[in-house]
């Protein structure tokens, strides 16, 4: 049996790759939302422990040690990151702006 090969295929530098530079781990990224470039990172479950967040796509909190995103505009302060359940980020586009819904209220 041969060793395993753990070297890169493809050729081209992180700095090469379309869309940006290196990052973080490989999971940060950059999106566009209201007409402006937001930068978003992944957030696993171990890393957000002890806190919770308020996610601004539905309203409801985000457990402590809940995988989830971060958002923020790429030219905005640490004052304009807001943090996102996955399928929350995923629709926001889909969603309507400002929409408080009650606990018992129905879903559409």
């Amino acid at each position: 049996m041969s060793p395993r090969n753990n070297r890169r295929r493809g050729g081209e530098s992180p700095e090469e790759r379309p869309g940006g530079g290196l990052d973080r781990f490989g999971l940060e990224r950059t999106e566009e939302y209201q007409g402006e470039d937001w930068k978003v990172r992944h957030v696993a479950g171990a890393s957000a422990a002890g806190k919770r967040y308020r996610c601004p796509g539905c309203d409801q909190e985000i457990p402590s040690g809940t995988p989830h995103l971060v958002a923020w505009p790429e030219y905005g302060g640490v004052d304009d990151r807001r943090h996102w359940h996955k399928a929350c980020w995923n629709a926001k586009d889909r969603r309507t702006t400002k929409v408080q819904r009650s606990r018992n209220a129905p879903r559409y």
